[in-house]
């Protein structure tokens, strides 16, 4: 994730720098939902469901979640385990 982080950043650098935290919160929420409109196309919720669709809109949601990252300077590999051994910690002691 620390390579695709930098390359993020190295794009972001090239186009002119970070939008405002407000901008990139408003970027991420719309690639969410537009991930949620894959995944019910893909569950037959709505038609025309395409993986190849769904695995794009993934990365954008992981792209616009790498702006704020790097933009707070924090590294989402450490981040996302942190919040797996949290989960794991939780999940075991409530037994699911």
């Amino acid at each position: 994730m620390k390579n695709e982080q930098v390359k993020v950043d190295e794009l972001i650098q090239e186009l002119g720098g970070y939008w405002t935290p407000f901008k990139m919160i408003a970027a991420l929420v719309e690639e969410v939902g537009e991930l949620a409109d894959e995944m019910l196309k893909v569950e037959g919720v709505k038609s025309g469901g395409d993986l190849v669709r769904l695995r794009e809109e993934v990365g954008d949601v992981m792209f616009a979640l790498s702006c704020i990252a790097n933009h707070y300077g924090i590294d989402l590999e450490e981040a996302l385990g942190e919040s797996i051994e949290k989960y794991r910690r939780r999940d075991m002691r409530n037994g699911t």
